[in-house]
């Protein structure tokens, strides 16, 4: 039988692909279209917007490390044994994925205001570690962490699934126990997913923004971050340097995607060597 070409098959792909590729280049191009090098220059020169930068320099940081803390146990846990409500602790996982983001926002704000006895969250912090979360950069930091937490531990799951486990069972029955095995083994496999699990929750805690809004405000040079200049700017009429702010954050993540891959491709090559 005489093979059919493949121009068919791959003009179908390459164009349904490129709608969505055409789509993001668009948005991009509309938004440098739109501002203008003086835009860009008046804002990143009002010190709130310098303030907003570091203040999202630090939260976004902070969650994506916190989130790789969290993910990656949870996320062997789930990929490697079998306990009772299993399936109950991964579909809790997936809630902030699909939990609309201001529902997100005043869920954690009535966690922290919500009286027991005498007593709430926010007060008892207060008193016996003196930190203030809501209205404070640690919320800002926790609103990130609910949802950035939640991608790693896809992403890591999904690493520790492509890993081959033998190498673990091997481990064990040469006297390593399961903590072992884990450290000395399965870790180092997963190093590369590891760094995309944490530039995902870096990218992800970048772009937050209804949590953030209802649970730590938008007050400037306090807990005001990129995301919630890109929204005061515009709420005070200021559409230039919002999209001057916009583009800033597309900067930004670019940065830290190139920068965690080429990180990733030289673990890779570390690993395979």
């Amino acid at each position: 039988m005489k093979p059919r070409s493949d121009v068919p098959f791959f003009i179908v792909m390459v164009g349904l692909s490129s709608c969505f590729v055409g789509l993001i280049v668009l948005l991009i191009l509309a938004d440098v279209s739109f501002t203008s090098i003086h835009h860009f220059r008046q804002a990143i020169s009002k010190p709130e917007i310098l303030a907003s930068i570091r203040l999202t320099l630090l939260t976004c940081t902070v969650s994506a490390i916190s989130s790789i803390w969290v993910a990656t146990p949870l996320a062997y846990l789930l990929s490697r044994f079998r306990f009772p409500g299993r399936v109950i602790v991964d579909l809790i996982v997936d809630v902030p994925l699909v939990l609309p983001p201001l529902v997100l926002g005043l869920s954690l704000l009535i966690l922290f205001h919500l009286p027991v006895g005498d007593w709430t969250l926010e007060s008892w912090l207060r008193d016996t570690t003196g930190v203030a979360v809501t209205h404070h950069w640690p919320a800002i930091v926790l609103a990130q962490f609910c949802v950035a937490c939640a991608f790693a531990v896809r992403m890591m799951r999904g690493t520790f699934a492509q890993i081959d486990r033998r190498a673990e069972d091997v481990a064990r029955t040469l006297g390593c126990n399961h903590g072992q095995a884990f450290f000395y083994v399965a870790l180092p496999q997963a190093g590369p997913g590891m760094i995309a699990a944490t530039t995902i929750a870096w990218a992800r805690s970048l772009g937050e923004f209804g949590p953030i809004l209802v649970f730590a405000g938008a007050t400037r040079m306090k807990t005001e971050v990129l995301s919630t200049s890109v929204y005061l700017e515009m709420s005070v009429g200021e559409l230039g340097s919002a999209v001057a702010v916009s583009l800033l954050m597309v900067g930004i993540a670019i940065a830290v995607l190139v920068g965690m891959r080429l990180i990733g491709n030289g673990i890779t090559k570390d690993t395979l060597q």
